[in-house]
């Protein structure tokens, strides 16, 4: 496979999945807003900012319900839900080719029904309707994509992209809760259980009654679950390996070093150990982890050197 096209299609799901996560955030976050209490509504939009790797400074003397908006539905801000989903339609359109027709004409259609959306908004109307687009978008998208396309080498980018973007997001969420914890109340660990898709998951496993230590081990530590680090990392580790199986000339022993280092460091953890110590530079470090995956995962795919093409 092309360089350039592992790249874009690595790309295209990162910024997809970049969006979702941005949707499920925001909703979380505009729900938890409409509660009464000043102090709780400045934390939780305060997290949101964190989460979304803005400066904390950002959330001063700001209409926090024109900030939502602007994170969006803003084709300015690079971070709005807006601006993701067309980074990633204009990925996917440089690999048409690789992608069934069938994906391309929902995320095509997706864009334009999120673009129409952000244009025609009402501010009274809130971003709700966006990001309700955008989290029914990424189901169909994701089961088209698994239902319509060859399980080959382009496929598995699309996998690593998809589980890199959430496992360090996943991270930054965890962390921007558990920095606070102290002031977090059982409204917030609602709302970050819906930030991940998981408080029905999450009653199920552990039942009811909301614990930060359970929370947080069912969204870091939980194999099963598709929206907690553990599980993202898993299926890291799985796409790399099945990269690495149809591509054997090129050196991707760093990629898969840092993958397995990354798993293991998950798959081992005990949630007790992790809550008594310094929880904040553990999600960092696997933050960290994630951000040097993608840099050997470019050193080894796509941003190689010329004489190593010329090889194979």
């Amino acid at each position: 496979m092309l360089s350039r096209v592992a790249d874009s299609l690595y790309w295209t799901s990162r910024y997809f999945e970049r969006a979702n996560n941005c949707a499920r955030v925001l909703g979380a976050t505009w729900q938890m807003m409409l509660t009464p209490s000043r102090a709780a509504t400045e934390e939780r939009w305060h997290r949101a900012l964190l989460f979304l790797g803005l400066p904390a400074e950002s959330d001063e003397h700001v209409d926090q319900q024109e900030a939502i908006m602007s994170l969006a539905s803003d084709r300015s801000n690079s971070f709005s839900i807006v601006s993701c989903v067309t980074l990633a339609r204009e990925n996917a359109s440089q690999v048409r080719e690789e992608i069934s027709s069938e994906m391309w004409e929902n995320l095509n259609r997706l864009y334009h029904d999120v673009l129409d959306a952000s244009l025609s908004a009402e501010p009274a109307d809130g971003p709700m309707g966006i990001i309700a687009i955008i989290q029914e978008g990424s189901y169909k998208f994701k089961g088209i994509t698994d239902a319509t396309m060859n399980h080959d080498e382009g496929y598995h980018f699309i996998q690593v992209g998809k589980y890199s973007e959430r496992a360090c997001a996943l991270s930054n969420l965890l962390d921007a809760y558990y920095s606070s914890a102290s002031r977090a109340t059982e409204l917030d660990w609602i709302g970050l259980l819906m930030s991940c898709s998981a408080f029905e998951a999450y009653c199920k496993a552990y039942t009811a009654e909301l614990q930060p230590e359970r929370v947080a081990e069912f969204l870091l530590l939980h194999p099963d679950f598709p929206y907690s680090v553990r599980y993202a990392a898993d299926q890291i580790r799985d796409a790399l390996r099945a990269i690495a199986d149809r591509s054997p000339e090129r050196n991707a022993a760093k990629v898969e070093r840092i993958a397995g280092k990354l798993r293991s460091s998950l798959a081992y953890a005990q949630i007790d150990d992790l809550m008594s110590g310094d929880i904040h530079t553990y999600l960092n470090g696997i933050a960290e982890q994630c951000r040097s995956l993608h840099a050997s995962l470019h050193e080894a795919y796509i941003d190689y050197a010329i004489d190593e093409a010329l090889e194979d």
